[in-house]
């Protein structure tokens, strides 16, 4: 495919994960009655964001890849003739738990998973206690709609991330995202983290000459304010599509063709400096 189109669906959570469930597996039939080839979820897609407690009990939302939630968003996927992203809470074994992304291809088989490398610790945001670090790596899909890099939410702060990632042949980043404000937080602290949010995934875009595409959920749950702003960017960091702050689906056409005569424009693979990025590998200095 020369040019795929890709959604993402923007939407609040409740309680219900079932309710949650019944709202995804709607918009995603949605998106695909719009033409999207590729639709992209929200970060922990079907649950609230139970990372702003410590909460023993929110364990019991973790299943496996072959557990019912994965199974039926397969199921969905072959029926809609659709490549899904699908972010859950997945059980490995009992105490090992990952923030994981199911990509599941047009005919409904698993391409695969990949597990969010970095875990943040941070009030409102306790993921630690949560999710162990990934342990398959940076991964990059070969699908049936594009060749894509799978990260989440907190990876994208990590230029590191992005530039393996694409190097691995990604054309197309995705960062399935829950961030928003705490109450310490007011509206100008907002207005500053959104636009750094935006503005850092625009600069993996750009750096790599890919398309990037992010979409993060809405709505008041608990000590968190969610507020949006899902977004498709292009190769030259340009804003394709973006959502307010209200449930909605974006969408935007990626044009594989693109990405060649960006590279050769700035070519930034090409003038890496290899020989002189030892150092990367250390904590600091």
């Amino acid at each position: 495919m020369n040019v795929t189109k890709i959604a993402l669906p923007q939407y609040s959570c409740s309680e219900n994960r079932f309710e949650n469930q019944d709202t995804a597996e709607a918009m995603v039939a949605e998106a695909a009655r719009l033409g999207a080839d590729l639709i992209l979820l929200q970060e922990l897609f079907d649950s609230l964001y139970f990372c702003s407690e410590m909460n023993q009990d929110h364990f019991s939302l973790a299943e496996t890849a072959e557990g019912s939630t994965v199974s039926r968003f397969r199921k969905l996927a072959a029926s809609l003739n659709v490549v899904l992203l699908l972010p859950f809470f997945e059980k490995k074994a009992p105490g090992l738990y990952f923030n994981s992304l199911a990509v599941i291809e047009r005919d409904g088989t698993l391409a695969g998973l990949y597990r969010k490398m970095h875990i943040p610790d941070d009030p409102g945001f306790f993921e630690k206690y949560y999710f162990t670090p990934g342990d398959l790596g940076f991964r990059v899909f070969h699908t049936s709609a594009g060749k894509i890099g799978t990260l989440i939410c907190w990876d994208q702060w990590f230029p590191e991330a992005a530039r393996l990632t694409a190097m691995k042949g990604a054309e197309l980043l995705v960062y399935p995202t829950a961030i928003g404000t705490i109450p310490e937080e007011g509206e100008v602290d907002k207005i500053r983290f959104r636009d750094a949010w935006r503005t850092i995934q625009r600069s993996h875009a750009i750096a790599n000459g890919c398309y990037v595409a992010s979409t993060n959920r809405i709505g008041n749950e608990g000590h968190n304010t969610f507020w949006g702003g899902s977004f498709v960017c292009g190769p030259f960091g340009e804003i394709l599509a973006e959502a307010g702050e209200g449930q909605e689906i974006i969408s935007a056409e990626l044009n594989w063709s693109l990405i060649e005569n960006q590279r050769q424009t700035w070519p930034f693979f090409r003038d890496r400096r290899v020989d002189a990025f030892g150092k990367l590998t250390e904590r600091y200095g």
